[in-house]
């Protein structure tokens, strides 16, 4: 009589392996749909408030004095020069925004103001709408 471990193909049939990665796959997904610890903020969600004249800021997380936000700066706004106690990280989702006199990106482009430095002034003709992560500078860091 043969036993089962002699009927059982060997684990390195490629028919075997596609069903075991299937199913690892499914049970994957079924325990990343069950964990309720990730955070999701819909785009109605939360609420805007004023920051500077023309420009709103909406808080999404803070996490060890570093904020994930969102600014929408109006047609014309402008935010003075500035520092940041740590990196700040920007993309441009919507519009598009002057960093001083020579950088324009617009949706999807990136900039990255080192922590310490003094930050070119930011404004845009079109408006904007920007996501960052860093410390929101304080009144005190504005230098305008």
């Amino acid at each position: 009589m043969e036993s089962a471990d002699a009927r059982r193909p060997p684990p390195s049939d490629p028919t075997t392996l596609a069903k075991a990665r299937t199913i690892r796959r499914r049970l994957m997904e079924r325990v990343a749909d069950a964990d309720g610890s990730h955070l999701t903020i819909a785009d109605d969600d939360g609420e805007w408030q004023p920051f500077l004249d023309g420009i709103e800021i909406k808080a999404l997380r803070e996490h060890a004095g570093v904020l994930s936000y969102l600014l929408r700066l109006m047609p014309g706004a402008t935010l003075p020069p500035h520092r940041h106690p740590v990196d700040e990280e920007c993309i441009v989702l919507d519009g598009r925004l002057r960093v001083g006199t020579r950088i324009e990106i617009g949706p999807g482009g990136y900039h990255l103001a080192h922590g310490g430095a003094l930050h070119a002034t930011i404004s845009t003709e079109t408006g904007a709408t920007i996501f960052l992560r860093g410390a929101v500078p304080e009144v005190d860091q504005m230098l305008g």
